[in-house]
């Protein structure tokens, strides 16, 4: 049987931040996931500048091996309206695939890979994990996404009893005449909210790759919306009219609307698997990132004794870093209410700027996250 010092189920962002962390303390790392990489994943795909400093990324050196998409505008308002847009002196965010993305972080990480390896079991031995009776570690990091099967070990019930949200969307790369036919700018996605505010579609370009998708909270909607929101994309010339590809779909939590157990003994959930997507964006690669190498960094104090009361260092840190979960709930108001006051902020510059994109989708006000 093999074993190493900390097992990651989950080679995304937040599973790499965290080997890559604990790598460079000198720890005994393997990374698992059940796909090989690199491999596609649905994700609109931007990340704003805090991420590349985050993880020490120099932009330029990236943009060499990878797509790199310099993000200094947006189109924002609602579907079927009319939209604004801003602008920025500099560039504020970048457009990336998340198949290189996520490749090149786990790449980089130095650890152990066990790659195209689904999780079949999950058990407790004394002060060890054993994973699929062929890898031991006293601990464990749940870093598989929505579904993670750390998570459904943990108790969480996926996709039953929670509120998620789902999301459609898909990445391609357009022909000549699909490019001369798309309206969207590289350097400026586009944003249009639903009418009620309960989700909202976007279309990034990246170069020859545009993405274009749809996320809400009722997902028995969520078909029609798109179709909807596609048919509105299609009659403003913003896509070309022809998409063979079909739409993927995924789900996610959003930070404050999850009861899943994150910590126990020798064990941590990190990411999409705990649930803390921007609650207000439904941004998950930031929190992904930023929750890893807060794991790692509560995994090293720990020293090796991994008991529960010792790990719940973590729980302290994601609070402080974005406050109470209780906090991250949505005040409920009557969707006549959301609807009249969506077609009056979306028409405010001031509004746009300073509060969809500045504070919901840039998080312009947060420090970069420091560790200990």
């Amino acid at each position: 049987m093999e074993t190493c010092d900390a097992l990651i189920i989950g080679g995304g962002p937040a599973g790499s931040s965290c080997a890559w962390q604990l790598r460079r303390r000198g720890m005994d790392v393997m990374v698992m996931d059940k796909a090989e990489f690199p491999r596609d994943k649905v994700c609109a795909g931007w990340i704003t500048p805090a991420v590349l400093r985050t993880l020490e990324i120099d932009p330029q050196a990236y943009a060499r091996q990878c797509t790199l998409q310099a993000i200094s505008a947006f189109r924002t308002g609602l579907i079927d309206g009319h939209p604004l847009a801003t602008r920025y002196a500099d560039t504020v965010s970048y457009g990336i695939r998340r198949c290189e993305f996520d490749d090149y972080l786990l790449r980089r990480t130095d650890a152990r890979l066990a790659l195209g390896q689904a999780v079949t079991s999950v058990r407790r031995e004394d002060k060890f994990w054993v994973i699929n009776d062929a890898i031991s570690a006293p601990l464990l990091i749940g870093a598989g996404g929505h579904f993670c099967p750390v998570a459904r070990h943990l108790g969480a019930k996926l996709g039953a009893g929670e509120s998620a949200v789902t999301a459609k969307e898909v990445e391609f790369e357009m022909d000549a005449a699909q490019i001369a036919a798309c309206q969207v700018k590289p350097e400026m996605p586009e944003l249009y909210f639903c009418k009620d505010l309960s989700g909202y579609g976007w279309c990034v370009r990246k170069g020859r790759f545009l993405n274009i998708g749809l996320g809400m909270e009722q997902a028995h909607r969520l078909p029609e919306a798109l179709d909807r929101f596609c048919d509105f994309l299609r009659q403003r010339g913003r896509i070309p009219p022809d998409i063979a590809e079909r739409f993927h779909g995924h789900a996610y939590l959003l930070y404050g609307r999850s009861d899943r157990q994150l910590l126990d003994d020798g064990v941590l959930l990190v990411g999409d698997a705990a649930g803390l997507a921007c609650p207000r964006s439904g941004e998950g690669i930031r929190p992904a990132i930023e929750s890893g190498l807060m794991a790692a960094t509560t995994v090293l104090q720990a020293a090796g004794v991994y008991r529960r009361e010792r790990l719940a260092a973590y729980s302290q840190r994601l609070q402080a870093r974005y406050g109470s979960p209780a906090a991250g709930a949505d005040i409920v108001v009557a969707k006549d209410l959301r609807q009249r006051l969506a077609r009056l902020l979306l028409r405010s510059r001031w509004f746009t700027r300073h509060v969809v994109l500045d504070r919901w989708f840039l998080h312009a006000r947060k420090a970069d996250l420091r560790l200990a």
